[in-house]
C-alpha cells in the first residue's frame, strides 16, 4: 500500500523545551548561573537517560530534566529546587512549547503532498496544549496522548490507536521520533516503519533510517 500518513513524536521532535524561560528561573532558585544556550548544548547528552526503558514515561522525563541540569553544573543538592521550579513553570505555561526553524515549512510540504499528519506522544495529558503553544496544533488530524489513552510508548497499542482513528493499516503510515528504545521499538512492534530524528548522529550506526533535521525527514518521506 502507498504511504498516506506521517505520525510524529512531540518532545524533542516537534516541540522543544523553553530553555530561555527555564534557565533564569532555575538559576535564581538554586543560585547557580545557567543560560539557555548552555542547557541546549547538553540536551543531546541528557536525552540518553531517556533511552533506558525501565519505569514510566514520567520517570524517564524526570531523569532527562535532572540530567539536563546536572550536566549544566547544578549540584545534586539543588535537584529538589530544580524539580519544584520546573513544576511551577510548567503549571503556569507548557514548558515544551518552542519549535525549531523550518518546522512549519516541513509540515506544510508534507500536507501539500497529500499526507495526513498526526502526533503520538508520551505526555502528561497536555500534548495538544504544547503543540498549540508552539503554533503547530492545526497541522495535525489527531493527537494521541499517552496520559489520555492509558498506555505509552513503546507499547504498540498507542500507535494502533492512531491507526484506528485514521482508518489506516500499519504499512500506510510512517513514524518519526527521536528515541530508539521508545520510538523505534514501539512503532515497529505496531508494524510501522520509522525515521529517527538524530541531529547529533549518535544513532547513525543502528538499524534505522536517521535524519539530522525535519527538512531531511521530509525529503526522505517524499522520496519513499
Amino acid at each position: 500500500m502507498s504511504l498516506r500518513a506521517v505520525l510524529f513524536d512531540a518532545g524533542n521532535t516537534l516541540l522543544f523545551l523553553d530553555y530561555a524561560r527555564m534557565a533564569p528561573a532555575v538559576a535564581d532558585a538554586v543560585g547557580h548561573p545557567l543560560t539557555a544556550a548552555g542547557l541546549e548544548a547538553v540536551a543531546g547528552e541528557a536525552a540518553r537517560s531517556m533511552e533506558r526503558r525501565e519505569g514510566t514515561d514520567r520517570d524517564r522525563a524526570g531523569r532527562y530534566l535532572e540530567s539536563l541540569f546536572r550536566l549544566a553544573g547544578v549540584p545534586e543538592s539543588g535537584m529538589p529546587l530544580v524539580r519544584e521550579t520546573l513544576f511551577r513553570l510548567h503549571q503556569e505555561r507548557h514548558l515544551w512549547a518552542t519549535r525549531r526553524p523550518g518546522t512549519l515549512e516541513a509540515l506544510e510540504r508534507l500536507q501539500q503532498a497529500g499526507l495526513v499528519l498526526g502526533v503520538v506522544s508520551n505526555s502528561d495529558g497536555r500534548a495538544a496544549e504544547g503543540l498549540a503553544a508552539a503554533g503547530l496544533l492545526g497541522y495535525f488530524a489527531l493527537v494521541i496522548d499517552s496520559e489520555l489513552v492509558g498506555f505509552e510508548k513503546p507499547d504498540p497499542r498507542i500507535f494502533q490507536a492512531a491507526l484506528s482513528q485514521l482508518g489506516l493499516q500499519p504499512d500506510q503510515a510512517l513514524y518519526v521520533g527521536d528515541l530508539y528504545e521508545i520510538d523505534v521499538i514501539g512503532a515497529r512492534a505496531a508494524g510501522l516503519d520509522v525515521i529517527l530524528l538524530d541531529p547529533s548522529g549518535q544513532h547513525r550506526a543502528r538499524d534505522v533510517t536517521t535524519c539530522a533535521t525535519l527538512a531531511e525527514v521530509v525529503s526522505r518521506v517524499l522520496a519513499w
